[in-house]
């Protein structure tokens, strides 16, 4: 097994000592969460830290991402890195961790700084009378607007992917689970799609759309009304499908 591993330029070489052991005995490790992919969390020197472990790929990933493309874990602490140097907050990238076998890939791992948030969409989602809901969502408006207008395309633009921190009187948001990411010109539409997985209620879409249209004058409140419903309900239709033939086909399995 080859290993193949980046740190960020401000890491002490006691850091990178001490992380390099905790990736190596990252089974051991206590605690942590997840199913697909698992998250523990370590403390260096005073710094508290999330270790990302992706799941093993199956057999044509391990070959993609041996010969063709770049790792989860390469894309989460390049993209963190880009997205701090656009201005966009996201937990500090540290370091990625790579292993690979003669023709194959075999496993990665994210590590990057513990950040405290509040809440995350989701909880907006579940509770519309969250303290400063309106204004919560509002401000998430803005921080979408301004990733489109920095040219940034977050496709898993979901309800957990975004951390939540009230400071003072502003809403600070830091963006997570970064690696599928594109850097490009958005065009309307597809500023429109990116906000399909946030939430299908129309209290919710009423209110971003009400605050995007003040921040995007090209476009009518009605056409970013149509066009939001119309991408928000079409992936709310698809997941709804999703949802339906994996309880079935698990349900086969079970059998």
């Amino acid at each position: 097994m080859k290993e193949h591993k980046v740190f960020n330029k401000d890491l002490s070489q006691k850091n990178i000592e001490e992380i390099t052991k905790s990736i190596h005995s990252f089974d051991a490790i206590e605690g942590g969460f997840g199913s697909r992919n698992f998250i523990k969390n370590i403390t260096v020197k005073g710094i508290e830290m999330n270790i990302k472990s992706f799941k093993i790929p199956n057999l044509v990933n391990k070959i993609a991402y041996k010969f063709f493309r770049k790792s989860k874990a390469r894309r989460s602490f390049e993209y963190g890195n880009k997205l701090l140097s656009l201005g966009v907050n996201t937990p500090k990238p540290i370091a990625y961790f790579e292993n690979t076998k003669l023709f194959t890939f075999y496993s990665s791992y994210y590590i990057s700084e513990q950040y405290h948030n509040e809440l995350t969409y989701r909880e907006l989602i579940n509770d519309h009378d969250y303290p400063g809901f309106e204004d919560i969502l509002r401000a998430f408006t803005r921080f979408t607007f301004l990733l489109h207008e920095k040219g940034i395309n977050f496709l898993d633009h979901s309800p957990g992917n975004t951390l939540i921190k009230k400071v003072g009187d502003e809403y600070e948001f830091y963006l997570v689970d970064l690696n599928r990411m594109k850097f490009q010109t958005m065009s309307f539409e597809e500023r429109m799609k990116n906000f399909a997985k946030l939430s299908p209620k129309d209290v919710m879409l009423d209110i971003m759309c009400d605050e995007y249209a003040k921040l995007y004058p090209s476009k009518t409140k009605e056409e970013i009304t149509t066009t939001m419903y119309f991408y928000s309900h079409k992936f709310s239709t698809y997941y709804v499908r999703q949802e339906t033939f994996k309880k079935k086909y698990y349900f086969w399995r079970k059998k």
